[in-house]
């Protein structure tokens, strides 16, 4: 088990991506504290349910979390939010909780967690950006905005914190099958499991990615598998470009 005896923080914990990155992570031997609104029915070690919006809550998230566990070398940044549209149709709350969720919380958890990583001799980040925020895409102006911000945040740290022994890294997916996926083509009128399958047809693999196939990468970047990876911006989108 290449995680044996590692200690992960993960945030998102109960959505879809974040339940197979716990699974993942544990599968591979690593104790896993989760961080999410409501933590009801996840299989995380340690449930340390808040807001993350809450600056406070953030901020102290991290050392909970080593408290908890006895030590922390893993944080995944996975939490996320998606609002849809154009600038001119995005509310000021739309830029204010995209901001928050999908930027300043990774900030303050990064910004929190690498004192800690650095005094035990190193540690490994992974943040959940998109490729959505690698590369411009239609009527997601905020959303794109904010991966492009996470994606810029790792490619910084990894290069400002590898002489201490910490790697940072991001993943960033295309479309994923997952309860938030399937919402949004519900909430626009559509049948999930016919909108999946014909997203699928524009995917040259094949197939949208499962959850699975994501918390597969974040598990490698986080283990010394991939101890030469630092800064760097791993796409996860089964052949097929934004747009």
């Amino acid at each position: 088990m290449k995680l044996s005896g590692k200690k992960a923080l993960v945030t998102g914990a109960a959505g879809g991506i974040g339940s197979a990155i716990i699974a993942r992570l544990q599968a591979e031997g690593a104790t896993v504290a989760a961080a999410d609104l409501d933590l009801t029915g996840t299989a995380a070690d340690h449930a340390l349910t808040g807001d993350l919006t809450n600056a406070g809550y953030s901020d102290a998230l991290p050392a909970r979390a080593a408290e908890a566990m006895g030590g922390l070398d893993i944080l995944i940044n996975n939490a996320g939010i998606m609002r849809r549209g154009p600038v001119t149709a995005s509310t000021d709350e739309d830029f204010s909780i995209s901001v928050a969720v999908n930027v300043e919380a990774p900030f303050r958890l990064c910004r929190a967690a690498i004192p800690i990583m650095a005094e035990a001799g190193g540690g490994a980040i992974v943040n959940t950006a998109s490729c959505w925020g690698v590369h411009a895409g239609p009527d997601h102006a905020l959303y794109c905005m904010t991966k492009a911000a996470v994606a810029s945040l790792t490619q910084c740290m990894g290069r400002d914190h590898a002489h201490q022994g910490i790697r940072v890294n991001a993943v960033c997916p295309n479309e994923v099958d997952t309860p938030m996926l399937r919402t949004g083509f519900e909430l626009r009128g559509f049948d999930p499991d016919t909108a999946i399958a014909d997203l699928g047809k524009t995917v040259p693999i094949g197939h949208v990615a499962s959850p699975e196939e994501i918390a597969d990468v974040v598990a490698f970047l986080a283990s010394e598998e991939s101890r030469y990876i630092c800064g760097a911006l791993i796409e996860v989108n089964g052949g097929k470009p934004v747009g």
